[in-house]
């Protein structure tokens, strides 16, 4: 990689194998989630947020807090519910009678991770009045505002299985969340692993930071800087132009989906400490990351069907460009 005429090394420019210890720090406390850890990390690093699409009791909550504590910053969780206004996310204005001015009471958003907790069981007045928060890591309350802090991550859960009493959230607002995850059910040697792990304490409670929020600032800067070839940018744009085309589908990937997808191979090649990005990072993010941004038609819908399966049909049928070499000194 070069830059003002010298060569860098990943490892010159930042310690990127930080995110590993981040990673193996989470897994003290959660066991047989690799993936899904390791796709909260690609977020966290391409700056953007976690839709996590799955049943209660699976630790979708515990797993934030994990993060959290591992990064040393901030963690605020809102349990979103019918009644749940717009101010009681972002903060509000309270009138001080001692100095007769307005003083800012800050929400629960102004934190570096958020979980946004069934987030389709609220208005969607209150669902959208995360979308500056999300896209520009700001607040505005009565005409002021406030920026977030940094890092800033939203993790948000929906119950997939309950419908009555749900407000789905809108394709506008689906689209601003880099991931969709499911955690998934433990296999058998791994529950058990749970229980053993839980019988005597909580190791919650004992789990100490690997990081700081600065670190993950610098990280974040750092894989903009990732090399990205033309082939796999062609990859990319023949993937997502290929969900535009398909004919199960209503609505295909904005070229907010290309960016996405570019940002999170980024993130992955640098987590896997390389410092360029491979046509097979790419393939295996397509998922995560497309899937939720994708509108069936709706005879498909009504049969059943998924996006992740037309998805998958596409990535079969689109050639993966030849591996791209490491740069050479």
């Amino acid at each position: 990689m070069r830059c003002c005429g010298k060569t860098f090394r990943l490892g010159d420019i930042v310690d990127f194998s930080l995110c590993k210890r981040i990673v193996e720090n989470i897994s003290h406390v959660i066991v047989g989630k690799e993936k899904p850890i390791e796709l909260l990390l690609v977020a966290l690093l391409a700056d953007g947020h976690v839709l996590i699409d799955d049943i209660p009791g699976l630790g979708k909550t515990l797993i934030a807090k994990c993060l959290a504590r591992s990064i040393g910053g901030f963690f605020r969780r809102i349990q979103f519910t019918p009644d749940l206004l717009p101010a009681d996310i972002t903060g509000f204005n309270v009138y001080n009678q001692q100095t007769g001015q307005f003083t800012f009471q800050t929400g629960p958003v102004m934190t570096n991770i958020l979980l946004a907790d069934e987030i389709n069981r609220t208005i969607p007045r209150t669902q959208s009045s995360l979308l500056e928060s999300m896209e520009e890591r700001q607040v505005t309350v009565d005409g002021k505002t406030y920026p977030l802090p940094h890092p800033f991550l939203v993790m948000a859960t929906q119950n997939p299985i309950e419908l009555e009493g749900t407000f789905p959230l809108p394709e506008a607002q689906l689209d601003r969340f880099l991931l969709r995850v499911r955690l998934g059910y433990p296999e058998k040697d791994e529950e058990i692993a749970i229980l053993e792990r839980f019988q005597s304490e909580d190791p919650l409670l004992t789990l100490e930071a690997v990081a700081h929020p600065e670190q993950i600032a610098e990280l974040q800067h750092a894989r903009r800087r990732i090399r990205i070839s033309s082939p796999v940018k062609e990859y990319i744009t023949e993937l997502v132009r290929a969900t535009r085309n398909a004919p199960s589908l209503r609505l295909g990937a904005s070229p907010r989906g290309s960016l996405g997808l570019m940002r999170a191979g980024q993130a992955l090649a640098a987590l896997r400490g390389r410092e360029y990005v491979l046509p097979d990072d790419i393939k295996h993010l397509a998922l995560p990351v497309l899937a939720h941004r994708l509108i069936l038609r709706e005879e498909e819908r009504l049969r059943g069907e998924n996006q992740e399966r037309f998805l998958d049909e596409i990535i079969r049928q689109i050639p993966v460009p030849a591996p791209v070499q490491a740069p050479t000194e």
